[in-house]
């Protein structure tokens, strides 16, 4: 496949799956149609927390990644299903398959949405917008699923068109009206710009992209830092960022959230000895080895921090792992307050096999309430 020359105006598609995994529980499950579920861990016990919820549980305000005591609070009636991932690994391979008739160019974000370039599509359609609806056409047809597609000349505007007519939409933003679109869109809505940062921008009177483009690039830079430079860019509809189809994972880790608060040094290195296990498997499995290693504790009083140790050798050994984790939690006085949450991650890989080019298609085999820290893989989902 061709592959973009530069200055040449890019075609591309961004796919976001609806609901994905409440849709694939209520297709799998007649029982559960029309209702309002939620996935995720259970509401009994405090690390309960939203993966996803179905259209029909949005409309009591139920949300992802709120704790499902809460979500159970705003409904008595939600179902709460336990996730099944290799059922949603399934249906994200078939979902790709569907992508790859049209272009090799694809990104994947998670399991449940991806960049795609059909600047140069396989079947020559030429239209990004006749693409888009025909992989629409097909997740629905084929896989009885839902998508919604944001099209556009660059990956942020898509990004954003996709999730303005949620669910089973498409968006079309075209080259000329990308500037006039970043002007009107509200900050809350920029992709990257989280809660505190939008209730930041608002303080300072920045309520729309007009607002943000009126600042000079050394004004955005002294307000939001580095972050800054990509705002001046993006509110002037410049993003030259390709679709990257091989993406290297950053880092690969593990964490849980305790029902209870632990307080004794035994139960803490007990935990983090299963910790360390997940995440050596996980490295082993993919042939990783890394230099550092971090910890990471949340207190009951939901103060976080996190203390890293970088090495000399390369490791991806459970006891390794483990004992280097263990000094870190040592080095926090871990006696003196309640830990409520451990994590552990292992970064600044080398392959075992060089030459591996790594794709970012590492699954999600959570435990309980155990999340993969890596490049753009998340759970909860963080845009659905």
């Amino acid at each position: 496949m061709e592959t973009p020359q530069p200055h040449e105006q890019r075609k591309i598609i961004h796919i976001d799956m609806d609901a994905f995994y409440a849709s694939v529980e209520q297709r799998d499950n007649p029982e559960l149609r029309g209702k309002a579920i939620a996935v995720g861990g259970s509401p009994q016990g405090r690390g309960g927390v939203v993966a996803t919820a179905s259209y029909e549980a949005r409309k009591f305000g139920i949300r992802s990644a709120m704790p499902s005591k809460r979500a159970l609070e705003l409904c008595p009636d939600v179902i709460f299903v336990r996730p099944r991932f290799d059922a949603y690994k399934e249906a994200s391979q078939k979902i790709r398959e569907i992508f790859s008739r049209h272009t090799d160019l694809i990104e994947p974000l998670s399991l449940d949405e991806a960049y795609l370039d059909v600047t140069h599509d396989k079947q020559q359609i030429g239209s990004a917008i006749k693409i888009a609806q025909l992989i629409k056409a097909a997740i629905k047809d084929e896989l009885h699923l839902t998508a919604s597609a944001g099209v556009s000349v660059s990956k942020f505007v898509a990004k954003i068109a996709s999730d303005l007519n949620k669910p089973d939409g498409l968006t079309f933003i075209g080259p000329g009206d990308v500037v006039q679109f970043m002007e009107k869109l509200p900050v809350e809505k920029f992709h990257g710009v989280g809660k505190v940062t939008a209730d930041k921008m608002k303080k300072m009177g920045l309520h729309t992209g007009a607002d943000l483009k009126r600042l000079t690039e050394e004004d955005l830079v002294s307000r939001f830092g580095k972050v800054g430079h990509f705002y001046y860019r993006i509110v002037r509809g410049i993003d030259e960022r390709e679709v990257q189809p091989h993406r290297e994972t950053k880092s690969v880790g593990a964490e849980d959230t305790f029902a209870e608060d632990l307080t004794v040094a035994e139960d803490m290195h007990s935990e983090l000895d299963k910790i360390a296990t997940t995440v050596s498997t996980r490295m082993q499995r993919y042939q990783l080895k890394g230099r550092t290693i971090t910890l990471k504790i949340k207190y009951s009083d939901f103060k976080q921090i996190t203390r890293n140790q970088s090495l000399q050798e390369l490791v991806n050994d459970k006891d390794t792992i483990l004992a280097h984790a263990i000094k870190l939690l040592t080095g926090t006085d871990p006696a003196s307050k309640k830990i409520r949450l451990l994590g552990i991650s292992v970064s600044n890989f080398v392959p075992i096999a060089i030459g591996i080019k790594l794709k970012d298609e590492i699954p999600n085999p959570r435990g309980r309430n155990s999340t993969p820290w890596q490049l753009e893989l998340f759970f909860p989902e963080d845009n659905v």
